[in-house]
């Protein structure tokens, strides 16, 4: 039974639809917005921006008139925390900003709500810390369905179901890599695209693939193959002769990591697995996966805010997350675009200072790298060379941040094994 007959029960059963709240009323929320409004057993309840005419032009662009009904119905919000005590049963981020979706997401945890994050920025910087607040209040916290993160992991357990061994996980890259792109060189085509300058930009300079494939890693228990991962040109026929261990003439120091490619397997997901019983072996071969014993299992593509409302069915209905952390294998670092000096500010994902590059995050918390979710706000207060990875010790803040006080009792929460008990009693302390 789909997902669509099971909400229309549920609606029958409760006498309404699922309502969802929604943060962020740009490109990929509006998008979430229209596919929202078109599947029977859900319905938009509440849109937070800053731009409360965003949320205006959202609701009408699928035949909405929020002020009908005085906003009862379908509200109009300028701050995203608000959506903890909007009329929802769960709320999904879009902004791709990590403080607003940390502090959205840990209001609407405790308030009882489902959360849904498009925002994979906030959970590489604190996703294990608010997986464990939901699990505490009987919640679902997850990554939503059609991004790369969620649909890799789905390969990678069809795989692990299977008894195959699981080699390598990735995705496709669409843009060459350029670490020093800045949204003002990518004017022109951002235009040209319908694009935001800085979204493109955390495309290109490899920000968005590092971030994909550190939550990857973290949502299905894989490891980063090293420090900003490897990105060979890749087709789709040539994936499993690409990603296999080293020692098999593949580039990989072994078995069980994530990576990505560039070329034409973008815009899909990849799994490379191995068949180590011969029959299985010569079975997969007979039904043209290849020579083997490496194989890859390849979905062509991803649909983005079109398929994220399958996460509100999971989480509704089955009380399950399409993708949460269950490790912390990978971090995401701030690695310098220029070189920076005292008194430069960071300007964020997709800017002109800072790209982000994955690593171990056992290597990462014993050179206490900069969370690349971190820097925004953030001043430079002594010389990084173009390239560096920054460290807490480069930068400092003017007022902390929620997500800065989130991120540090997580750390703390992984140092010291902390219950989900404490963690919230932790975050209690700390926020009231």
């Amino acid at each position: 039974m789909g997902y669509t007959k099971r909400l229309l029960e549920r609606q029958e059963q409760t006498g309404r639809p699922v309502r969802v709240g929604l943060a962020g009323a740009g490109q990929m929320g509006t998008g979430f917005v229209a596919q929202v409004q078109r599947i029977p057993g859900l319905e938009i309840g509440a849109i937070a921006d800053v731009d409360p005419n965003r949320v205006v032009a959202a609701y009408k662009t699928v035949g909405i008139d929020p002020e009908a009904d005085g906003g009862q119905r379908h509200a109009v919000l300028d701050d995203a925390a608000a959506l903890a005590t909007a009329d929802v049963d769960m709320v999904v981020d879009a902004t791709g900003v990590p403080e607003v979706g940390a502090i959205m997401s840990l209001a609407a945890l405790r308030a009882g709500k489902h959360v849904g994050l498009l925002n994979v920025e906030c959970d590489v910087t604190v996703g294990w810390l608010l997986a464990a607040v939901a699990r505490h209040y009987g919640v679902i916290y997850t990554l939503c369905r059609g991004d790369e993160p969620a649909e890799a992991v789905r390969l990678v357990e069809f795989a692990r179901d299977l008894a195959f061994e699981v080699v390598c996980a990735g995705k496709g890259k669409n843009n060459p890599l350029n670490p020093t792109a800045t949204p003002e060189s990518l004017q022109a085509e951002a235009v040209s695209k319908g694009m935001n300058p800085k979204m493109l930009c955390s495309f290109v300079d490899g920000s968005k693939a590092m971030i994909e494939m550190v939550a990857l890693a973290n949502g299905a228990d894989l490891q980063v193959t090293k420090r900003g991962m490897n990105g060979p040109p890749a087709t789709v026929p040539t994936l499993a002769d690409v990603f296999k261990p080293e020692a098999d003439g593949g580039i990989l120091p072994g078995s069980g990591y994530v990576d990505y490619c560039t070329g034409p397997v973008a815009p899909g997901v990849f799994v490379i697995v191995k068949a180590e019983d011969e029959v299985v072996h010569e079975e997969m071969s007979y039904l043209k996966m290849g020579p083997g014993p490496y194989f890859a299992l390849y979905r062509p593509y991803h649909l983005a805010s079109i398929e994220a409302p399958l996460s509100i069915g999971e989480a509704v209905l089955h009380n399950q997350a399409s993708i949460v952390p269950i490790a912390w294998n990978g971090e995401v670092g701030a690695a310098a675009k220029r070189d920076l000096v005292p008194g430069d500010r960071l300007d964020g994902i997709g800017g002109t200072t800072v790209y982000g590059m994955a690593e171990r995050a056992d290597v990462f918390a014993a050179e206490g790298l900069l969370p690349l979710g971190l820097v925004g706000g953030a001043r430079v207060v002594r010389p990084v060379a173009q390239g560096e990875l920054l460290t807490y010790a480069d930068v400092e803040w003017d007022r902390p941040s929620v997500i800065n006080q989130l991120r540090a009792l997580q750390d703390k929460q992984i140092a010291e094994g902390w219950s989900d008990e404490r963690v919230v009693a932790e975050i209690d302390a700390v926020l009231q």
